[in-house]
């Protein structure tokens, strides 16, 4: 079984974790696995989308493509599944137009209903396909997943007091953090010893908070996150974050570190609170949280372990291999595709779906 994957580079986070994660448990059970950048320009993404038929099975990752090209697609895939970690059908929680998109919210639907099985990164995204007309069946879970042989516990001192916040994201995430500014501050004057190392390519400076900048690299990122002493999580309580699978903080708990985050979507689900880490809505929340943390050594190496026990027991790559092998090389045979010259219900979702947005947009 020959499986293709489409994702936005093959060196990106998503497809790291999403996609190339399982590819030892794909070829365990007799496949392999191509991974391709979607190509740029019409017709070079003309011309990939058309070799797909040279897989048995074509997995597009978070990827809305126009009408065209999901017909294409549709048409020479025999079995075509779409993986998604993102609320990819709004825009994201810091664009000035608001959350909802017609475009996206079309092409979203269209893919969901074309689609022979829909991978989710979590419940809210597996509604979301199921509300875009997605059937039921066809909609599996597959959370974001972690490789724990590659993290290793904590290595601060049990006897050290003090606080070291960790934080790990890309410069496109960093408006959180940098929204946070006035808490962050104020932990820096409030917590003893307190200060953020950042794992990133870009770093915020504060006032009353030391900051470490630490440049990610692949190769170091778990050593960083050991050398801390709990990691940091904030979004904001949107319908794009509620679509986060909560990625920075499963490294957290991989590095047996206790987690402090707000209860905003999985994040609520990630942290138990008071066990694995502190679930903070206010500020004075987050800064006796904070102030705990600093203060009581043992409490942190107690919340490391039960966050790294957490992550053990239910986002592995084990644990959900056969979850994911199943959906990307299905036992029954592929649907008909239009080219059978059978009627095809993707090509009657695209279009329909692209229509009735045409009707919007001109009403």
């Amino acid at each position: 079984m020959k499986a293709l994957a489409l994702v936005d580079a093959p060196d990106h986070v998503c497809c790291r974790y999403r996609v190339r994660a399982f590819e030892p448990a794909l070829e365990a059970a007799g496949g392999s696995l191509t991974v391709q950048g979607i190509a740029r320009g019409t017709v070079a993404r003309w011309r990939q989308l058309g070799r797909s038929a040279a897989f048995d099975s074509v997995l597009l990752q978070r990827k809305l493509l126009p009408g065209w090209q999901l017909r294409r697609l549709r048409r020479h895939a025999r079995t075509l599944v779409f993986d998604f970690d993102d609320a990819v059908l709004f825009r994201d929680s810091y664009d000035p137009r608001g959350p909802n998109c017609r475009r996206r919210a079309a092409r979203f639907s269209a893919t969901v209903q074309c689609a022979d099985a829909v991978i989710a990164g979590n419940d809210f995204l597996a509604d979301c396909a199921l509300r875009a007309g997605a059937r039921p069946e066809r909609v599996r879970v597959i959370p974001t997943c972690i490789d724990t042989g590659r993290y290793h516990p904590s290595t601060r001192s049990d006897e050290r007091t003090g606080l070291d916040l960790v934080w790990i994201g890309s410069s496109s995430t960093l408006q959180g953090l940098e929204r946070q500014r006035p808490l962050l501050e104020r932990i820096g004057r409030e917590v003893p010893g307190a200060r953020l190392r950042m794992i990133c390519d870009r770093f915020l400076r504060f006032e009353a908070l030391p900051v470490v900048d630490v440049r990610w690299d692949a190769a170091t990122e778990t050593d960083e996150l050991s050398a801390s002493d709990a990691g940091l999580a904030w979004s904001p309580d949107d319908l794009w974050s509620r679509g986060k699978c909560g990625l920075k903080i499963l490294q957290y708990q991989a590095a047996g570190l206790p987690v402090l985050a707000n209860p905003v979507g999985v994040q609520a689900e990630m942290v138990e609170h008071g066990v694995s880490g502190f679930l903070a809505t206010s500020e004075d929340e987050w800064v006796e949280a904070a102030r705990r943390l600093a203060l009581d050594p043992a409490l942190r190496k107690a919340m490391g372990r039960s966050a790294r026990a957490s992550v053990e027991t239910g986002y592995t790559i084990a644990a959900w291999a056969g979850t994911f092998v199943t959906a990307v090389a299905p036992s029954r045979p592929a649907r008909a595709s239009a080219r059978s010259g059978r009627f095809d219900p993707c090509h009657s979702a695209v279009r329909r779906t692209t229509a009735e947005r045409s009707r919007v947009e001109h009403s």
